[in-house]
């Protein structure tokens, strides 16, 4: 019975996705993304009081009227698709930054277009990760209080259809040992001294991944008595992944996007 099943495994065809199918794609988080074309102020003014968490904002620039997305704070609800009359749709890519102010993007409402930010594109091949990992990197995750979503999308990383460890990237067991922290969600209070104390026991040059909506922003909890408030409000912080939760993805593409800009 066993070997049957070996056999079928042997025989079935291969399934780990690609490196360029998998750098910055986002499909599958639910995060929105803007059709500029299709925006007006009336819609605009709609979808951000629809957003419970402030991830979307009208603001004014040189007498223009602007809309802004923070992915930050954006849990992927929906309710600005719903709200949004076309104008709004499944993001196919999220912006996965290196500053937490990468994380906001800007819409000209009159104008019909986006306000771009100077970032070079990424990039990537499975060369140039290696490149970039120097051949190995070691990551200590650390959960701060998370719901555990995104530590269910960063064990998927591991599965043979994402592959982790063909990059050269693996998961380690102690800070001592780690040349990256992952903080998923809010730090609460009674986690907050055991971040710190993780962050202190991990060697020099460290750096630090804040994962989720959670850790970016404080997310859904961030005006709870029991939290601390986001990663960037207890340790020092790095990159910023959004999402809730990010899709292994978008984890890996804010993992090198970190390397990339550090090296």
């Amino acid at each position: 019975m066993i070997f049957d099943f070996v056999k079928r495994s042997l025989l079935s065809p291969q399934v780990l996705v690609s490196v360029e199918e998998l750098i910055a794609n986002s499909q599958g988080s639910r995060m929105p993304s803007v059709r500029a074309e299709a925006l007006t102020a009336t819609i605009a003014h709609r979808v951000a009081e629809a957003c419970i968490l402030s991830a979307l904002e009208v603001g004014n620039v040189d007498g223009r009227t602007t809309l802004s997305l923070d992915y930050g704070k954006c849990t992927g609800c929906g309710d600005c698709i719903e709200a949004g009359e076309g104008a709004f749709r499944i993001a196919e890519r999220v912006p996965c930054g290196v500053s937490r102010q990468a994380l906001i993007r800007r819409w000209d409402v009159e104008l019909g277009t986006e306000i771009l930010r100077d970032e070079a594109n990424l990039t990537a091949t499975a060369k140039e990760i290696r490149d970039l990992v120097g051949n190995a990197l070691n990551i200590r995750q650390v959960d701060g209080g998370s719901c555990n979503g995104c530590e269910a999308e960063i064990g998927a990383l591991s599965n043979p259809y994402y592959d982790l460890e063909r990059f050269g990237i693996h998961f380690v067991a102690s800070p001592k040992h780690a040349d990256m922290l992952l903080v998923t969600g809010p730090i609460t209070v009674n986690m907050a001294e055991a971040v710190k104390r993780t962050y202190e026991a991990t060697p020099a040059r460290k750096l630090v991944v804040a994962v989720g909506a959670c850790g970016c922003s404080g997310g859904i909890f961030a005006a709870s008595t029991a939290v601390a408030g986001s990663v960037d409000s207890v340790i020092p912080v790095d990159a910023y992944i959004p999402g809730c939760p990010p899709t292994p993805a978008m984890l890996l593409t804010g993992i090198l996007r970190t390397l990339r800009q550090l090296r």
